[in-house]
């Protein structure tokens, strides 16, 4: 019986060793298995301790993402509009030169019939440049031709030349007026339909007024469309120009009256708010769009209120941009998307059916592909 009992007490004295032995090698196992990351060195001390990461109530641990490193955007010193000028030039000959081929292959041959008149109707149509302006060209060239007669190539190109110049209207004031008043700065507000390209449009004539040698601050108004601010702000930033945002869904009229307050405040020369493009067809973004307008007012006048357009909608852009005219006063024109497309009679539909100037013209994706729109240097190009 002794030897029994004696035996149960070592095996109980067995399993008990044993047991406190794998307890003490898990814990030593735990402590080995913490991660690198998580040890931290104090500094000046010399010794090492370890930093658990936060836990939630229930004990499990919180996974914390690493905070992105913000990197510096290079600000770039964009060309003046002189020199993006001459150097769009080539592009636009290249791209709408088959307009200016068509009217001066016609118009070279010995004798026009009534076939050939008719051809030279449907270049122009087909290059957006609507039925009376249309109508009023081919009359006049009609005449010219019937009187000078046989004429040269050189010659041919010359009175085409001066009947495409006078249809775009070269006496019309084109200038962006940019002058404070009173120490408020000029203020340019930029509307369109969407997908017209308003938010690029914002951060080229940013880039534009900032080759001038002008202080320009950028008003993101379009708080619906979640993208707009963050491309509005990478255009600023690339500039150097700062961005007044507000929050996703918030009131446009309210960050654009904030723009406009911290651009005085700050004493710079223009601010560019850019709106959410809206369908001319619902009234109550429409409506909105004048409140933007009016709450701007407050403070001062509006310098610019521009209309950007996508010229390759042609007529149907037209349209669109005439019911514009009709809910906010619109004091020039923006035509984007002019580059690969043989429609540059838009231009003529659109100062002649909407009664505004062609202020600036876009010639495609790069950043200073927006310059000043100049009759002369258009229609040259188009029939180079």
């Amino acid at each position: 019986m002794d030897i029994v009992v004696i035996g149960i007490v070592v095996l109980v004295l067995l399993v008990v060793g044993l047991a406190g032995f794998l307890v003490s090698r898990g814990r030593q196992t735990t402590r080995l298995a913490d991660p690198p990351a998580a040890r931290s060195t104090a500094a000046g001390s010399g010794t090492t301790t370890l930093e658990r990461p936060p836990t939630r109530p229930d004990g499990d641990s919180i996974d914390i993402a690493p905070r992105p490193s913000t990197v510096a955007v290079p600000v770039e010193m964009p060309e003046p509009s002189a020199s993006r000028m001459f150097r769009l030039r080539s592009r636009l000959a290249r791209s709408q030169s088959s307009l200016g081929r068509g009217l001066l292959s016609v118009l070279s041959r010995e004798r026009l019939t009534e076939d050939d008149w008719e051809e030279i109707e449907a270049t122009l149509l087909g290059a957006d440049v609507g039925v009376a302006a249309t109508t009023e060209i081919v009359d006049r060239l009609r005449t010219q031709t019937r009187v000078i007669g046989a004429a040269s190539a050189d010659e041919l190109r010359e009175l085409l030349t001066v009947e495409l110049v006078n249809a775009l209207d070269p006496d019309a004031d084109r200038e962006l007026r940019l002058a404070s008043v009173d120490g408020h700065p000029a203020v340019v507000l930029v509307v369109g339909i969407n997908g017209s390209g308003k938010t690029t449009t914002c951060g080229k004539i940013a880039r534009v007024l900032v080759g001038e040698g002008r202080s320009v601050l950028l008003g993101a108004a379009d708080t619906f469309r979640a993208a707009a601010a963050e491309q509005l702000t990478t255009w600023g930033e690339r500039v150097g120009v700062r961005t007044v945002r507000g929050p996703e869904g918030g009131d446009p009229a309210s960050v654009a009256f904030d723009a406009v307050r911290q651009g005085a405040e700050a004493g710079v020369d223009v601010v560019v708010v850019d709106t959410a493009g809206r369908l001319h067809t619902k009234a109550g973004l429409m409506d909105e769009l004048r409140k933007v307008k009016r709450v701007l007012e407050k403070r001062g006048p509006v310098a610019e209120t521009l209309l950007v357009l996508d010229a390759t909608t042609g007529q149907n852009g037209v349209v669109q941009a005439r019911v514009f005219t009709e809910m906010v006063e619109i004091s020039g024109v923006v035509l984007t998307k002019l580059d690969g497309t043989a429609k540059g009679g838009i231009v003529i539909a659109v100062q002649r059916e909407l009664g505004l100037p062609v202020k600036l013209i876009g010639l495609g994706e790069g950043p200073d592909d927006l310059a000043p729109f100049d009759p002369v240097t258009f229609t040259d190009a188009l029939l180079s």
